[in-house]
């Protein structure tokens, strides 16, 4: 008995190690959602470039796919990936709706201007409550929503070229019906 007590720290050491060991394998872009599959939320927000225009979730349902994309100027992630976003409204023809979150109006409309706006509308999130309920862990987050405003696949981090083809599969698999 004495000797098993001796040998205690040791393989509480080793069960530790195993955990860790474990936790360095996962994907910190590969976040779960509780939405997918579900409609975007109920909102009613202004528009970035119009504070008196409202936006509800319906304004999302463009009848094809869309990128959601939460972004903001304080985040240099979005700087990043913001040059991909372009070329995917501009070159792919997909189009994106921005969320901009817990953010300054006037910088972010300024943002716009400076770097090109991708979006093909603008939800101006200055509390964060639709980030809140989306489960927004921060910026920059990016999900594919369907043309019935439904979320079908969340991403965690920068659009780059190789995310891009991800969700590029995910919009192809929408469009030919499988919702798996």
């Amino acid at each position: 008995m004495r000797r098993f007590i001796l040998f205690l720290p040791l393989a509480i050491f080793f069960v530790l190690g195993l955990f860790f060991w474990k936790g360095l394998q996962l994907d910190p872009t590969e976040l779960p959602s509780a939405l997918i599959d579900k409609p975007v939320p109920a909102f009613q927000l202004s528009a970035l470039d119009d504070e008196a225009k409202l936006l509800t979730e319906a304004d999302l349902r463009f009848g094809e796919p869309v990128l959601m994309n939460v972004w903001a100027t304080w985040c240099p992630s979005c700087k990043v990936e913001h040059a991909q976003l372009n070329r995917i409204a501009q070159e792919e023809g997909v189009k994106i709706v921005g969320i901009n979150y817990k953010d300054d109006r006037d910088q972010a409309n300024e943002w716009l201007r400076k770097y090109d706006n991708p979006y093909a509308l603008n939800i101006y999130d200055d509390k964060g409550s639709l980030g809140l309920d989306l489960g927004v862990y921060g910026a920059p987050e990016t999900y594919v929503v369907d043309g019935d405003g439904v979320i079908r696949y969340k991403h965690v981090g920068v659009v780059d070229e190789t995310v891009w083809q991800q969700l590029k599969q995910v919009i192809a698999q929408i469009n030919a019906g499988d919702r798996s």
